[in-house]
């Protein structure tokens, strides 16, 4: 089956001559949120079958941070990539011709929304941010979505303080992304910190998709370990962008192959979705118009 999916986009992504005459190669570039070596392995399926609709070769890149991605998409390094709403903000207002959001992740209840998520070890006792004063808390990345942004407005919203270092939390920390947050709440590293998950499904499951079911998945963590603490409100779930000086063509065939993936092969759209979902459907820049604008509001 995943031959002929291969094959099907390469004759129906667009008529006539359709092959990527225009570039020799593809890069795609992965967020950080877990170990290298994981993201490689885990979109081994996309570089295999993007390979074979485009008929040049692929690399994939898992910078150590956000900010590598980013800067990758707008110099030109990066072809492709999913990234969070904080994320798209940021290349889009550096450079509104840099990228073009195409596909958003659909949840299992038709939603593309998701959470920041709060979490402690179950242990420590602590089960609300009013437990978390005085004590460590732990943020992923300065370009993370959930990971800062949306936390570092609304906690502050709840906490009446703000979320330097002693006004409320002991001790403020970046971690260096979602995994590293994950890890350093289970092993006591920070009392407290943020990830990202679509907040659906059981809690022992780290939810239907996200960080936490990446970390479950890998054997990281046990979720009966942990407690939630603190829950956003909705965010957009960030875009899979293309370099937009891209052909068209190619942007056609990767599309179609990205919107095709749920229902060709499952499997693959699990390890690129970070868990259960619908697979993906059509976004545009104005789905995300308020987080540019609280990007903006942050930077000021």
């Amino acid at each position: 089956m995943k031959k002929l999916f291969a094959a099907a986009l390469a004759t129906t992504a667009l008529a006539g001559v359709a092959n990527a005459q225009e570039i020799t190669e593809f890069r795609i570039g992965i967020l950080g949120g877990e170990n290298a070596q994981d993201r490689m392995t885990s979109h081994q399926c996309l570089k295999d079958y993007t390979e074979e609709a485009l008929g040049v070769p692929v690399k994939i890149f898992a910078p150590a941070d956000y900010n590598g991605v980013i800067q990758g998409l707008l110099g030109g390094t990066i072809d492709y990539a999913w990234l969070g709403a904080s994320g798209y903000a940021k290349t889009y207002l550096e450079d509104p011709e840099a990228v073009e959001p195409v596909l958003v992740k659909i949840n299992l209840d038709g939603s593309y929304g998701y959470h920041s998520i709060g979490f402690a070890r179950k242990d420590s006792g602590i089960t609300s941010l009013e437990d978390m004063k005085g004590k460590v808390f732990g943020f992923g990345d300065p370009n993370s979505t959930s990971g800062y942004l949306i936390p570092s407005i609304e906690i502050p919203e709840t906490t009446g303080a703000s979320m330097e270092n002693g006004d409320y939390f002991g001790e403020v920390k970046f971690t260096g992304g979602h995994e590293q947050t994950i890890v350093a709440v289970n092993n006591g590293d920070v009392d407290g910190g943020v990830t990202w998950a679509d907040g659906q499904g059981a809690w022992e499951d780290g939810y239907n998709s996200g960080a936490l079911r990446k970390a479950v998945d890998a054997g990281l963590i046990d979720m009966n370990d942990l407690v939630e603490i603190w829950r956003s409100k909705p965010i957009p779930e960030g875009p899979i962008v293309l370099r937009k000086a891209l052909p068209e063509e190619v942007k056609a065939k990767m599309t179609a192959m990205i919107d095709n993936m749920y229902d060709a092969d499952p499997d693959c759209a699990y390890n690129i979705a970070a868990g259960e979902t619908l697979g993906f459907d059509p976004i545009t820049h104005d789905a995300y118009l308020s987080i540019i604008e609280a990007r903006k509001a942050k930077s000021n």
